[in-house]
């Protein structure tokens, strides 16, 4: 068969595919194309070979890594591996006929050719996590509950902070999907996990169907991957899906009204209570803030005119700025649904190590503060980290993603001193600069030659901070916090903010030599 479906294959393949909610359920033989061989694409496909399934995975990319990867798949069981921009322009066939099911890697746009394809002959797409959703339970092994956390920024940090907390009360608990270990590694794993804690992309998302979380909660929301999505509607649209079919507790942001709008709308099972979280004082059924506490007037009894003790702002550490908070109060209000008592809220944050690129303080030299924020790929991220900062030198630039920087440079002009752009394009930026900072110096650092796949990232950063601590003065915060995404410069946002730190030491190291 080599065109689209007939109306009995396709009626049975429908309700197999509706038939296929276990580990233990009859996988066996079903005809699935994987597109893309990264994380979350090999271990989609890596799950499936072991489910019995026959599988065709393919990938532009022909990296030793990919080809690395594709030698790993075929040693594990029968598959096909398909490499190069020419395996990606059109639907493979599976064992000579059409596949039943295509599973996506997050990244993979709805209008890339292949799965387009594929709704066009209405074949079903599936994203990894759908896939994870499905197979999550199986016989003789404990089935873990899922918190659910999505939002334009802050993802990584809640995930990280509620995981913290459920294993100080004595939970087996994992932060798994986008932060870093795919979900299906994790049910795959011989460990019998309590809890899965799930950051979830609006990529992820828009590939998931099923999904019927404990509980869950949408951060905060701003213009981001529009490219992607094709509307910021699209985009909210997508996010707003992870509040569909939660069980317990779904938890929005009381400061952002399109979260809230966001539960209201949403079909959540019968007994789901909305639970809201604030940085200011919190109403009825809302963790918040008092006098420096993180309270909760959700999860008590007397909520009515009282407020259970969480934590206090000292909790999280040296830099505490307004988002961390929230996202501490987001994860709180999470683990607070699986029963977590206030005294494991509070020693989790303690425990809890933010991870590299999200303010990290780099260094104080003179009374200069060194901060990296290279996580800061979007305004809405850049506009949490200058909020926490007076007097501001700004390193930012990059891949836009089609957003817009008005509303970000507006708010903030009063807080930058100078800002050094970086970026092999920064002209929207820069645009924005001129129209609401027009007293702000802006200093341009060269793109730079091209080297293989990116310029010199090392040079571009040494010049980015060599031109910072030039204007610089003690009181001032060095921020690099880019707004934008780094792939025109760097690998990811983390070889870009490594870059970062290696300079400023580099920098501290030759200021030190001078003093001698």
């Amino acid at each position: 068969m080599t065109g689209s479906w007939d109306k009995g294959h396709g009626g049975a393949v429908e309700r197999r595919l509706e038939s296929l909610t276990s580990w233990d359920a009859d996988w066996s033989g079903l005809r699935v194309v994987v597109t893309g061989i990264g994380v979350s694409g090999f271990a989609a496909a890596d799950t499936l070979i072991e489910l019995g399934a026959s599988v065709v995975v393919v990938d532009a990319s022909v990296t030793e890594r990919t080809e690395a990867q594709a030698e790993t798949l075929r040693i594990v069981g029968a598959v096909d591996v398909l490499l190069g921009p020419d395996a990606v322009q059109s639907l493979p066939l599976v064992e000579g006929a059409l596949p039943d099911l295509v599973v996506t890697s997050p990244g993979w746009r709805p209008d890339q050719a292949v799965l387009a394809a594929a709704a066009r002959k209405h074949i079903p797409v599936w994203g990894d996590v759908e896939l994870a959703w499905r197979v999550r339970s199986r016989r003789g092994k404990k089935t873990a509950e899922w918190l659910a956390v999505t939002g334009t920024n802050g993802k990584t940090t809640t995930v990280g902070m509620a995981e913290s907390m459920l294993r100080a009360a004595g939970i087996k608990a994992i932060a798994v999907g986008n932060v870093g270990t795919p979900i299906l590694d994790a049910i795959r794993e011989p460990v019998e996990y309590d809890v899965f804690v799930v950051e979830l992309s609006s990529f992820q998302l828009h590939w998931a169907e099923s999904l019927s979380p404990l509980a869950s909660v949408v951060l905060n929301v701003a213009e981001d991957h529009v490219d992607w999505h094709g509307s910021y509607e699209s985009y909210l649209a997508d996010k707003a899906k992870v509040y569909h079919n939660t069980r317990k507790a779904a938890v929005y942001n009381v400061e952002q009204i399109e979260t809230e709008r966001m539960v209201e709308d949403a079909d959540v099972v019968e007994g789901c209570r909305a639970i809201g979280f604030t940085t200011g004082t919190p109403g009825l059924s809302m963790l918040g803030v008092v006098e420096g506490l993180l309270v909760d007037r959700a999860y008590i009894a007397e909520r009515r005119d009282q407020a259970a003790e969480l934590a206090s702002i000292k909790d999280l550490g040296k830099i505490a700025p307004r988002h961390t908070v929230a996202n501490a109060l987001a994860a709180a209000a999470l683990v607070r649904a699986c029963g977590v008592e206030p005294v494991a809220v509070r020693e989790g944050l303690r425990r809890y190590l933010p991870g590299d690129h999200r303010i990290q303080p780099i260094a104080s030299v003179d009374g200069v503060e060194w901060v990296n924020d290279s996580k800061a790929t979007n305004p809405h991220a850049a506009a949490a980290s200058l909020a926490a900062f007076e007097s501001v030198v700004w390193i930012a630039g990059g891949l836009s993603k089609g957003v817009t920087y008005d509303e970000l440079v507006s708010r903030n002009a009063s807080r930058l001193k100078t800002v050094v752009l970086i970026g092999v394009d920064s002209r929207e930026l820069a645009a924005a600069l001129a129209r609401h900072a027009p007293n702000v110096p802006v200093i341009s650092v060269e793109p730079g030659e091209t080297g293989g796949d990116q310029p010199d990232g090392a040079s571009i950063m040494d010049e980015a901070v060599a031109r910072a601590a030039e204007v610089a003065v003690a009181g001032d915060t060095v921020l690099m916090a880019p707004a934008a995404a780094s792939m025109d410069q760097f690998a990811s946002y983390a070889q870009r903010g490594a870059a970062f730190v290696d300079a400023v030491q580099r920098l501290v190291e030759r200021q030190a030599h001078s003093k001698e």
